[in-house]
Formats: C-alpha cells, sequence, structure tokens
C-alpha cells in the first residue's frame, strides 16, 4: 500500500509544455505529479500566449524567470542551470507532441507525453531510437492503466483462470460530442481538425485506452491483421471520425473487437474491456474502476473487489486506502506517475535491476499505439478492407 514514503532520493525537477489556464488535462498531470513527491514542478511553458502563460505559472507559485515564452526558450535556459529540469510533461495539442517530445530528448530530458505520442510509425520509431541512445524515459499518459484491477485481470488471465483466450471485446464510446460541440470549445475544435489532431480523432484520443489495457492484461497476444470502418456523423469532422470500428485478428486465433466513439449519445464515458476465455470472461469498466467482474460458465458471477485481501499481491501494491473506499482517475494517473519518476531515477543511477521490475506506459507502449492508428486508417480509407499488421 502506498503511505507517503519517499521513492527517490530526491524530487525530480519537472517542468510542463501546455496544461496552462483552461486546460483539459494540465490539472490532472501537476496532481498526479505532485501527490507522492517524487516531482517538483519548477519550470513550464504553459500557454502558447506567452503573457497568460507566465501569469498561469506564478499563480502556481513558480519563479517568475522560469515561467517561459516557449519550450525552446525554456530547455535552452534550464540546461544552464545547475538546479535546471531533469523531466517535463508534454501536455499540447497532438500536432505538436512529435516536434517537442524529440527536443527535449536532445536536450538530455526525461519525458512524459500525452497519446498519441506522434502522427506516424516512422516518427514514433525515431523518438524511440532517441530515447534509447540517450538513456532517457519517455512515459505516455494512458491514466486508466494505473487502476490496480487492472493488475488484478492480468494475474488471473496469465494463472490460467479463463482459459485459453478467444475474444478481446473493448469500446470507449461516449456521447459529448454527439453534435458540433467543437464549434463554441476551442479544447474540443483542434481534436477534429487534422492540422492538429493528425489521421484521425476517435481512433488516437479514445480508441488507444482500452486497446492499452488489452496489452497490460493480455501481453504474449499480438495483433495479426485488422479491419476497420470510420464515420464522421458530424460532418464537418470529415475527414477525421467520431466513431469507428475496428475488427482484429491475433496471432493465436483470437478475435478482438474496438469501438471507439465520440457520439454515443447519453453515455457519459463508456470505457469497458471484456476478455472472453474457454471457461470464463473478465470485464472491467471505468465507470465502476474499483469492481472487476468475474464469471465462470455455469455459475453464480463475482465482483472482485479493489483493496481486498484475496487479490493478487500486484493488485495492492498502488493501494491508497482500504477497500469500500473509491479510488478514481486522479489516484490511478498518480500510480503511473511515481512509476515514471522511479523509472527516471533508475535510469539515471543505472539500476537495471529496479527498472526491470516496474510495468508503465513507456515509449515502446507509445509506439504501438500511433502503429494501431496508422493501420486502422490504412484500412478505413481502403473501403473497410483486412490488412496484415505492420
Amino acid at each position: 500500500m502506498i503511505n507517503g514514503e519517499k521513492r527517490t532520493a530526491h524530487p525530480i525537477r519537472w517542468a510542463m509544455v501546455g496544461g496552462g489556464q483552461g486546460s483539459q488535462i494540465g490539472y490532472i498531470h501537476r496532481s498526479a505529479a505532485l501527490r507522492d513527491n517524487t516531482f517538483q514542478l519548477v519550470a513550464g511553458a504553459f500557454d502558447i500566449d506567452p503573457a497568460r502563460g507566465k501569469a498561469f505559472g506564478t499563480s502556481l507559485g513558480l519563479e517568475p524567470q522560469r515561467c517561459y515564452d516557449n519550450y525552446q526558450e525554456m530547455f535552452a535556459a534550464e540546461a544552464l542551470r545547475i538546479d535546471g529540469i531533469q523531466a517535463v510533461s508534454v501536455a499540447t495539442p497532438n500536432g505538436t507532441h512529435y516536434a517537442i517530445c524529440k527536443a527535449a530528448l536532445l536536450a538530455g530530458l526525461h519525458v512524459v507525453c500525452e497519446k498519441p505520442l506522434c502522427f506516424t510509425v516512422e516518427e514514433a520509431e525515431e523518438l524511440r531510437e532517441l530515447a534509447v541512445s540517450r538513456k532517457k524515459i519517455v512515459g505516455v499518459t494512458y491514466g486508466y492503466a494505473g487502476h490496480q484491477l487492472i493488475e488484478q485481470a492480468r494475474a488471473m488471465i496469465a494463472n490460467g483462470e479463463l482459459g485459453d483466450i478467444r475474444i478481446v471485446n473493448m469500446q470507449f464510446a461516449h456521447g459529448f460530442h454527439s453534435e458540433a460541440v467543437e464549434e463554441a470549445n476551442p479544447a474540443t475544435r483542434w481534436r477534429v481538425d487534422p492540422r492538429f489532431a493528425g489521421p484521425s480523432y476517435v481512433l488516437g484520443d479514445v480508441g488507444t485506452h482500452p486497446l492499452y489495457l488489452s496489452e497490460v492484461m493480455l501481453p504474449e497476444m499480438k495483433i495479426e491483421s485488422l479491419m476497420c470502418s470510420r464515420q464522421s456523423f458530424v460532418k464537418s469532422r470529415a475527414p477525421l471520425e467520431d466513431n469507428a470500428y475496428t475488427l482484429m485478428r491475433y496471432t493465436n486465433g483470437a478475435m478482438g473487437f474496438v469501438w471507439s466513439s465520440a457520439v454515443n449519445a447519453g453515455s457519459m464515458h463508456g470505457q469497458k474491456i471484456r476478455v472472453i476465455g474457454s471457461r470464463a470472461s473478465l470485464e472491467w469498466w471505468d465507470e465502476h474502476p474499483n469492481q472487476l467482474s468475474f464469471e465462470i460458465q455455469g455459475k453464480p458471477a463475482q465482483i472482485l473487489e479493489r483493496g481486498m485481501s484475496y487479490l493478487h499481491p500486484s493488485a495492492l501494491l498502488d493501494d491508497r486506502i482500504g477497500g469500500g473506499h473509491p479510488e478514481g482517475l486522479f489516484e490511478a494517473w498518480s500510480n503511473l506517475y511515481y512509476r515514471f519518476a522511479i523509472a527516471m531515477d533508475a535510469t539515471d543511477r543505472d539500476d537495471q535491476e529496479q527498472l526491470s521490475a516496474l510495468r508503465y506506459p513507456d515509449i515502446h507502449a507509445g509506439v504501438e499505439g500511433v502503429r494501431w492508428v496508422e493501420n486502422c486508417v490504412r484500412s478505413a480509407d481502403a473501403g473497410g478492407v483486412w490488412v496484415d499488421y505492420q
């Protein structure tokens, strides 16, 4: 259980690019990073408007001279300081991720980046090569993976409790963009503009979340081929999709399905993953993240609860309070951020043993998310045909 003990000898000196006033995700980055005293926010380039960014940074308690006009200025100035930043989080529109991550790695910084990591597999592979050659950590904020029952599902599947895996059914289908809300909401507008969002909207924005959960739960299963169909029900969003269906074949013969949608009217969030085996099934729903459904054929369904002693030890490590008290998304993000910090610290100390024991969404997860989107778009744009997974 997490109880506030120090995880690193010193907090990692940390900065943000983006995540300023009005950001949808800036605060959860700061809350998660600062909760366990593994990071210390010392600098930032928070806004495309320099004056607004500086005002916001000082309102957070930062020194005015460390609230920069842009990330290029920040990386250059901080490199000259004895107490300069060691890591940066990138919380900006998709189209900027590649350039900022590359500049950060070249500046010798660890990185935490929003997904998608970039637009193309070629760019993603370049970032991976840089991270490896520079011995720097790149974490990707697949925040739902910080929920403890994802680890419980992984352990149960590995122990054979479901039998042979046959079907993986995934969805992230909310309804908040079932109308053209972007007309009055700048924070949504860039997400449906290919200049800033890239080659997809919901495939990259929501579909990669349950896909990554499946990769955590089922690390040995690999996609062999897929078929994708995507739609723009709000016509002004074309060519980007606000709804997509992806059918996948795995190399072990299992099948997978991902429904990615922002037009599931009436749905609050709608992210679920159901893993179906020859003996039993597991299902996790992010609106009820403290429960995991376990259903054995021919027996009453069971609901496994977070924090209970009958769970696998790996599902208890990140509890912040005992069972019965609900934990949520902020706790899940915090669980990832402390792992990011430990990985950064262990990398700097070349502690390979500690690194090998950590699991978190890393540069490899970021690359695979980009790869999946690229293959989905390739299939959909060819008329919804089966394509070999490349």
